[in-house]
């Protein structure tokens, strides 16, 4: 099912983010987690991919696991860097003989360690170039991600607005943000996109803190303001992993309880890979209504 036209009639959704495992035993719990929250019928669920195409292989295995086990609409990652145009047609080739029929396009970031693409990348370097080429296949539904505070290698954010721009008008049929946990963000982002005619249906991303150090690292890669007042729930006392888990989902239930006010009503939740504290969000708030009728 290709998610732009499902956006574009149902006006709503509901999707949850899942990264390859590393291991069997990671992939067991991953799938324990993948079968709870399909009881909640998200409209699809997105399957990431490593720096440099480094996870392609498990990306496709997960996404063809959630095709033949469940009942879920899947949508790998795709990066262009370090990645030829035979490269991607075969990995695209791949796809839709599995029946996949949607992409996140992405530039992608370079593995650790090599900041500079490979020669033979000259063909697509980015994201913009990514969609127009998957675009003129006809095969697939495009997502594209898009970056409430900015993305960190842009100017300035006037000129992320009109890369942003770019990559949707070269065939994105929705976007889906960075992580954001202030909705100021979220509501200035949308403005400026209304000022500059991007129309698509924008994905709110949300972020669960279950872990207040390891977000602050995610945070400071990807360049996402992490408020004081959220952090001092984790640090005005000694807490242990459960307390943790529930200010986490107390912090994101008020965070899109504000959102949902607003008029979003779509949502797309980062698992890392567990179910618990995004399925104690989506019940606190009935957003098992966004989903899958």
């Amino acid at each position: 099912m290709k998610i732009g036209e499902l956006l574009k009639k149902r006006g709503k959704s509901l999707s949850f983010e899942f990264f390859p495992p590393r291991d069997d035993l990671s992939e067991i719990n991953l799938f324990e987690s993948i079968r709870s929250l399909e009881g909640l019928k998200p409209t699809f669920v997105s399957v990431t991919y490593g720096a440099g195409g480094s996870t392609l292989k498990n990306t496709r295995h997960v996404a063809e696991r959630i095709i033949e086990e469940t009942s879920l609409n899947p949508m790998p990652h795709l990066t262009c860097i370090n990645q030829s145009r035979a490269d991607l047609e075969s990995i695209l080739d791949g796809y839709k003989r599995i029946g996949i029929d949607n992409i996140l396009a992405l530039r992608g970031d370079p593995p650790r360690g090599r900041e500079e693409t490979a020669p033979v990348q000259q063909e697509v370097c980015y994201a913009r170039d990514l969609v127009t080429w998957i675009s003129s296949r006809g095969d697939f539904s495009i997502g594209v991600a898009v970056y409430p505070e900015g993305h960190g290698e842009s100017p300035s954010i006037d000129m992320d607005m009109l890369y942003t721009r770019e990559k949707i008008e070269a065939g994105a049929d929705f976007g889906i943000t960075q992580m954001f946990f202030d909705n100021r963000f979220f509501y200035d982002f949308m403005d400026r996109a209304e000022r500059v005619g991007i129309k698509v249906p924008i994905i709110a991303a949300i972020m669960p803190i279950s872990d207040a150090g390891r977000i602050r690292q995610f945070c400071q890669r990807c360049g996402a303001t992490l408020p004081d007042r959220c952090m001092h729930r984790f640090e005005a006392k000694p807490i242990s992993p459960q307390d943790a888990v529930k200010i986490g989902i107390e912090l994101a239930t008020e965070q899109c309880a504000d959102l949902i006010e607003n008029g979003v009503s779509y949502f797309h939740f980062y698992t890392l890979n567990h179910d618990e504290s995004v399925a104690g969000v989506v019940n606190n708030l009935g957003l098992q209504k966004l989903g899958m009728d």
